[in-house]
């Protein structure tokens, strides 16, 4: 297994294997792996030849007030378990090789054409302060997550750009968990004519239903005991349509029931939405999601499930 550290040398490394004949399996992540990511690396070796993963924690998708500065970062044990696993490379890029740092601070970081966290970011000298090219997918941007955190989707939707362009994978894979991310992703890449094949894996869970997560390691105990709601509201939501229940209002109050029960948990939005456009609807009919976030303690969790409503 290889470790690139620069642009220049993970193309090099992939174009030797596509000169071979391989099909290329790319892995985007930010780190600190745990078994959701597991499964996607398992998925690529399964459907592919070569297997790249990214470990780059993207400044540009983290908001002010959010947890970038503290965001798990234990690259000794995430190369061990790439290792394990059998990736052929991983490509782990600074800050400054993704975003060149450009000398027009005072310039951009005034100017109304960035939001508040990329002004933020800016400042701290996190990406280029002049002529970034951003990848906005609008409206599916803006709802569910979207609406919290302005910005974000734009960020991950140009550093998953970035990451297409350098590695230039045959396949991608993303995990369920971040069902709006994928969505996302799946839009620019049909929008935008990229040659490659996004591939959504199942969530994976911890005994309890709960979404392993990165961040799932700011729970205490007793906060962790109560995130284990979020996912049965999601089956609350999955039983009841499977007993008939078509309106979204009336499947949302049942689950607000549920998340209810826990004095800590911060409800941020749960919403039923079709599947491929993510616009609320008022009767769950057809591919829809039913997604939901929440605040426990310095934790932010989502969750979500798809379900083929007749």
């Amino acid at each position: 297994m290889e470790i690139a550290d620069t642009i220049d040398k993970t193309r090099k490394i992939i174009t030797e294997a596509k000169s071979a004949g391989a099909k290329i399996g790319l892995v985007p992540t930010m780190g600190a792996l745990h078994e959701g990511h597991f499964s996607l690396i398992r998925a690529a070796k399964k459907q592919t030849d070569f297997v790249a993963v990214s470990i780059f924690v993207n400044p540009t998708q983290f908001g002010p007030g959010e947890d970038l500065a503290k965001y798990p970062r234990p690259f000794d044990a995430d190369v061990k378990t790439c290792k394990e696993l059998g990736v052929d490379v991983i490509f782990a890029p600074t800050d400054k090789e993704m975003y060149p740092v450009r000398d027009n601070k005072s310039e951009m970081s005034d100017s109304n054409q960035l939001g508040q966290h990329q002004r933020q970011a800016v400042s701290n000298g996190m990406y280029p302060e002049k002529n970034i090219t951003w990848v906005n997918v609008e409206n599916l941007s803006e709802t569910l997550c979207g609406k919290s955190r302005p910005g974000h989707f734009r960020g991950v939707a140009t550093v998953c750009a970035k990451l297409f362009n350098i590695v230039q994978p045959d396949v991608a894979f993303f995990g369920q968990k971040d069902a709006q991310q994928a969505v996302i992703i799946q839009r620019m890449v049909t929008d935008l004519n990229m040659p490659l094949k996004i591939v959504v894996c199942p969530t994976v869970r911890e005994k309890d239903g709960l979404a392993m997560s990165s961040r799932n390691k700011y729970l205490s105990a007793g906060e962790r005991k109560d995130a284990a709601l979020l996912y049965a509201s999601l089956q609350e939501a999955q039983m009841l349509i499977g007993a008939g229940l078509r309106k979204s209002s009336e499947i949302v109050g049942e689950m607000e029931k549920i998340l209810k029960i826990s004095k800590q948990l911060k409800v941020e939005y749960i919403s039923i939405v079709d599947a491929k456009t993510l616009d609320e609807i008022d009767d769950a009919r057809g591919k829809v999601l039913i997604a939901a976030a929440a605040k426990l303690g310095s934790a932010r969790l989502i969750d979500n499930i798809m379900l083929d409503v007749g």
